[in-house]
C-alpha cells in the first residue's frame, strides 16, 4: 500500500490533496535515486511547490530544480515557491536518467528523484518504487550490485552530521 503525506493539518475545510513522496533512508554512500514522487499530474505549477513544501528541512532551501522538458506541462524559467525563487531548467531525457527531477540546494546538496507516470496504478506505483529505492538489488549474476556512479560532480544529499531522514519515510 502506498502511503502519502499531508501538505497541511487538517481542519473543517477539504483537506488538501496529499504529496506522494518517498524518500531513500540515509546512508553512507551516495544513491543514484534519492527518493521517488508521484505527482497527480503533469502540471509542474501545481505539483511542484506541493512536492518540494514536503521534503525534509535538512534539505535546505531548494534553488534549482531540472526536469524532462517532454514529460512536463510549459513553465516558466522561475517560480516562486515558500518565500523564495526556485529556478526551473527542462532538458532533454537522459537515457540514463529517465523522468528524473534534480533538486539543488546551494551549498547542501543535489538530490535525484525518479518520478513515477501520475497514471500509473497503486501496484504499477509500488513496483517502481521498490525497484528505484533499491541499489543492492541482484545483477544479472546474481550477486548485490553497488550503487552506480553519477556523473554529476559535487555533493549529494550531504547535509551535514544531522544526516537525512529527519522526517518519518514517506510512503
Amino acid at each position: 500500500m502506498i502511503a502519502t503525506v499531508p501538505t497541511a493539518p487538517s481542519t473543517l475545510s477539504p483537506p488538501l490533496p496529499l504529496v506522494r513522496l518517498r524518500l531513500a533512508p540515509h546512508g553512507a554512500l551516495p544513491r543514484r535515486i534519492d527518493g521517488v514522487w508521484w505527482p497527480y499530474s503533469r502540471d509542474l505549477l501545481t505539483q511542484l511547490p506541493k512536492m518540494l513544501a514536503a521534503l525534509p528541512r535538512a534539505w535546505g532551501d531548494i534553488t534549482g530544480v531540472t526536469v524532462d522538458a517532454a514529460a512536463w506541462s510549459a513553465a516558466p524559467g522561475r517560480m516562486f515557491v515558500a518565500n523564495q525563487v526556485v529556478r526551473l531548467h527542462k532538458a532533454p531525457a537522459s537515457p540514463h536518467a529517465p523522468d528524473r527531477v534534480v533538486l539543488l540546494s546551494p551549498g547542501l546538496g543535489r538530490w535525484d528523484l525518479q518520478v513515477i507516470p501520475p497514471d500509473a496504478t497503486e501496484e504499477a506505483a509500488a513496483l517502481l518504487t521498490a525497484a528505484a529505492l533499491d541499489d543492492r538489488r541482484p545483477g544479472a549474476d546474481g550477486e548485490a550490485r553497488p550503487p552506480a556512479p553519477t556523473a554529476a560532480a559535487g555533493p549529494r544529499g550531504r547535509v551535514g552530521p544531522t544526516g537525512r531522514g529527519t522526517r518519518a519515510p514517506r510512503w
